[in-house]
């Protein structure tokens, strides 16, 4: 793809939603951090029913990591994988007590340094918390990336290496959300939903839906 149809599918991007943000619900970076935690092969949609219950009753690391693990278990049982969350969250919310005043660092290195954070989580709460130019790769910007051909790779950090490089730094910020919600809504895995999709005409998928 060349750079001037990738600067035009993602300046129609902006223009449909020219301020993006996550579909999870936060009032502050260290609500973000553990609604990314949890997130992990879940959806965005039972991670808010979750931390809806939990953020009133605790939303600082000292709030919860009183509740222990079992305490927290209570209020994220209906998420996939809960039980090695819990741990990880009481985890990381000990380290962050410890060993960072109770405040979530903006640094790569010591984000990935909690449990249950890797490049991906770290990605994401450098980017919508502190906005920081990321992007978080998941299945969803894999796909739109591979499937229009915006930025080509065999696994997800090749995909990200490759749209750092190719995106315009007035996108950066924002591209990661845009790609995202355009695989959620509209370039979903099965069968893309191509007739409504406002970049149609520049993709260059070659198995295009009705």
């Amino acid at each position: 793809m060349n750079k001037e149809k990738r600067y035009e599918i993602l300046s129609r991007l902006r223009a449909n939603n020219p301020h993006p943000t996550t579909e999870l619900n936060f009032s502050t970076p260290f609500e973000l951090l553990i609604a990314v935690i949890l997130s992990a092969q879940s959806t965005d949609v039972g991670v808010n029913k979750a931390t809806d219950k939990l953020y009133p009753i605790a939303n600082t690391p000292e709030a919860i990591y009183a509740l222990g693990v079992e305490g927290l278990t209570h209020y994220i049982k209906t998420i996939g994988l809960f039980n090695a969350k819990a741990k990880n969250v009481i985890e990381t919310c000990r380290i962050l007590i410890e060993k960072h005043g109770s405040v979530v660092p903006e640094s790569r290195e010591h984000l990935e340094a909690l449990p249950g954070v890797g490049r991906k989580t770290a990605n994401v709460v450098l980017n919508t918390a502190f906005g920081w130019p990321t992007i978080a790769v998941d299945t969803h910007i894999y796909r739109v990336s591979n499937r229009t051909k915006l930025a080509m790779g065999k696994n997800v950090d090749k995909v990200e290496e490759k749209l750092l490089k190719v995106v315009p730094a007035e996108f950066k910020v924002d591209v990661h959300h845009w790609l995202i919600l355009h695989g959620r809504y509209t370039c979903i895995a099965r069968k893309p939903r191509c007739g409504s999709c406002i970049i149609e005409d520049l993709c260059e998928f070659k198995d295009k839906t009705e």
